[in-house]
């Protein structure tokens, strides 16, 4: 069984219920969540000896996030605890031509102030096989940033892949501000997954004649980007997650992959998704592309694994990708139907 590390954020979710507004009535349902938390849990679904590294507060809340990634198979010997606060973020599902809405309340969470030094991550990444951070993690102030960079810099001595899924939230920091944390982090990086407006905001590379409004997408342009971050930034494979915003309830899904090594490119099957919760569907996705990775799978294997995931991931309400392997690849070999298993 490998063993994988993730290391960030999990946050309190808060939403309200169905389709309804923030506030239409007085109800707020509380579940967690966030980037390398989200991976960590589809990881232990998937079999993996996965770990999840953060830093919460010593109080009942950050008992209940520490419970609520062990309750998902998750190993959590390395959760940090100190800190006032767990961040919170607010979460409204759209609908149709309503858009989703997101409102952070993550200012100074416990991680934000998390020193470099406070983990040993040398004991961390005895035997493991892979690393998972996203570029969420550095945009919470300085100090995160300089305890991910001590991250991936120890994960890479103890010999373990490293991937990075670039995850730009422009509520959290300028693309300037982004490129100049970001850029210098990826020459430890061997596996990137970003879209392509990850792409730019974070690195500063342009995917020529696509537009992800009218959901218009260019094969030869997302290959050619690709090539190029591999070039200059030394990253083997890029993934790219390809949502077609048909509207808030219907996305088009499919992925691209640049396998530098065999200089080849790959585009996944696609899937038309009825959308019940498109947050942590880009975790599910780099879970899945791990997964098959870290277990043997050929890239282009691996990407198929890595759609199929995420577009289950779609159908479940909250972060969580509670669904296995043997549930992904009967999807991943063509079994779309939704007929009722007995």
């Amino acid at each position: 069984m490998a063993r994988v590390v993730t290391f960030g954020e999990i946050m309190l979710r808060l939403s309200p219920p169905g389709f309804e507004r923030f506030f239409q009535s007085p109800v707020l349902g509380a579940t967690f969540g966030g980037g390398e938390a989200n991976v960590a849990v589809s990881l232990a679904h998937f079999g993996l000896d996965s770990y999840f590294v953060t830093r919460l507060p010593k109080h009942a809340i950050g008992d209940a996030a520490v419970k609520a990634v062990r309750a998902e198979g998750v190993r959590t010997d390395f959760i940090q605890r100190g800190g006032d606060r767990v961040g919170i973020y607010f979460a409204e599902a759209g609908a149709s031509q309503r858009a989703s809405t997101v409102v952070y309340d993550r200012a100074h969470s416990a991680i934000a102030d998390m020193q470099p030094g406070s983990v040993d991550w040398a004991k961390v990444f005895e035997g493991a096989a892979w690393f998972h951070v996203t570029g969420i993690t550095p945009a919470l102030g300085a100090s995160a940033a300089a305890c991910t960079r001590e991250a991936l810099e120890a994960a890479k001595a103890a010999g373990a892949r490293v991937s990075v899924d670039l995850n730009y939230r422009k509520k959290l920091w300028t693309e300037a501000q982004a490129q100049a944390t970001m850029r210098p982090l990826m020459k430890w990086v061997d596996v990137v997954v970003a879209n392509e407006e990850d792409i730019q905001s974070v690195l500063g590379l342009h995917v020529p004649d696509t537009d992800v409004t009218s959901g218009q997408l260019n094969l030869a342009g997302y290959r050619q980007v690709a090539e190029q971050l591999t070039r200059e930034f030394g990253p083997s494979v890029v993934a790219i997650t390809l949502r077609e915003s048909l509207s808030a309830s219907d996305n088009g899904w499919s992925a691209a992959l640049w396998d530098a090594k065999n200089a080849a490119f790959y585009h996944s099957q696609h899937y038309t998704v009825r959308l019940v919760d498109r947050i942590g569907g880009g975790d599910s996705f780099a879970a899945g592309l791990i997964c098959g990775l870290v277990s043997g799978r050929a890239p282009e294997a691996a990407l198929c694994f890595a759609v199929a995931a995420s577009a289950l991931k779609q159908t479940i309400p909250g972060d969580f990708n509670r669904v296995s392997v043997a549930e992904v690849d009967t999807l991943a070999k063509g079994d779309a139907s939704g007929r009722v298993q007995r």
